[in-house]
């Protein structure tokens, strides 16, 4: 199973990566050491025990200074650790956090101002799109994005807050609320990330995407009047919830490849991607949820 974000879609602990593969095949000797039953773990995956992990205890390794040869590194050297993950995530926040905040300070609401937020937002785009393809993960490219999405945002929160005064600050409360919800449930077993689970929930979100996509389409060209399915009415706030409970379905696949990643030694540098998913699925959920508080204000 690979999870929806496009990070990890494409790069993100999977077998083409050579460690802890979702969707790997079972080696010859049969599955890893506590793999049975799980489907996501790795079958046979090289960091697994036993599974020809380079990482893992070499059972001659205490013989090879007699053939001159170095004895090997400890086997947790370079793996990716939940302290890594915590820390890239809070730069790549941060990050997003602080261009949002310049935008807002040094960007009043004009028709200048909605020009650098799409402009932006197309910019972000493109990094995440390249990021996405790259084999590696680029620190650059992932604080780029996110610089160029806190822009857009920026720009975004204060056009809602002229509108709807305190807007932005609720749709962070509750963007706060959801994401500790789901890791809530998600850590407390209350949700099993299976692969029916996410074909469900993938098959969904998926449907959502291009019924929006044709949305948005209709609107532009004038067929669906004011916004269609994204009004600022009763049905706009229904699709809006739909789409707050979608971006918390992202979470839960996201913590889950974080999970896996950290328990079958996924590279220290993953720690990045891991970042640049969260970060996008939060900024997904923050976009909603500014919308979904706009709508339950009405129209001052």
């Amino acid at each position: 199973m690979r999870s929806s974000n496009p990070v990890f879609s494409r790069r993100g602990f999977s077998r083409d990566n050579g460690y802890a593969g979702f969707n790997a095949t079972p080696q010859a000797g049969g599955p890893a050491v506590g793999t049975q039953g799980n489907p996501y773990a790795p079958q046979g995956a090289p960091y697994a025990p036993q599974g020809g992990n380079p990482y893992a205890q070499n059972p001659y390794a205490q013989q090879a200074p007699q053939y001159g040869v170095p004895p090997q590194a400890p086997a947790t050297t370079g793996r990716m650790t939940m302290d890594d993950v915590v820390m890239r995530s809070a730069m790549t926040l941060g990050t997003v956090a602080v261009g949002a905040v310049l935008a807002w300070a040094l960007l009043p609401v004009s028709s200048t101002s909605y020009g650098l937020a799409i402009g932006s937002a197309l910019v972000a785009f493109v990094l995440a799109m390249v990021q996405s393809f790259k084999r590696t993960p680029s620190p650059a490219l992932i604080l780029g994005y996110a610089a160029f999405e806190g822009v857009f945002l920026g720009v975004l929160s204060e056009m809602y807050n002229s509108r709807w005064d305190g807007a932005p600050f609720q749709a962070v409360l509750g963007t706060m609320a959801v994401s500790g919800a789901t890791l809530l449930v998600y850590k407390a077993g209350w949700i099993r990330v299976t692969a029916r689970y996410a074909r469900i929930g993938m098959t969904i979100a998926i449907a959502f995407i291009v019924v929006m996509a044709v949305n948005l389409l209709l609107v532009v060209f004038g067929v669906a009047e004011d916004g269609g399915l994204r009004s600022m009415g009763p049905l706009g706030a229904i699709v809006g919830i739909l789409a707050i409970l979608i971006g918390a379905f992202f979470l839960t696949l996201d913590f889950k490849q974080i999970e896996d990643g950290i328990a079958y030694g996924a590279p220290r540098e993953e720690a990045w991607l891991a970042a640049f998913a969260l970060t996008m699925t939060l900024v997904w959920i923050y976009v909603e949820m500014l919308r979904l508080v706009a709508i339950f204000s009405g129209d001052d």
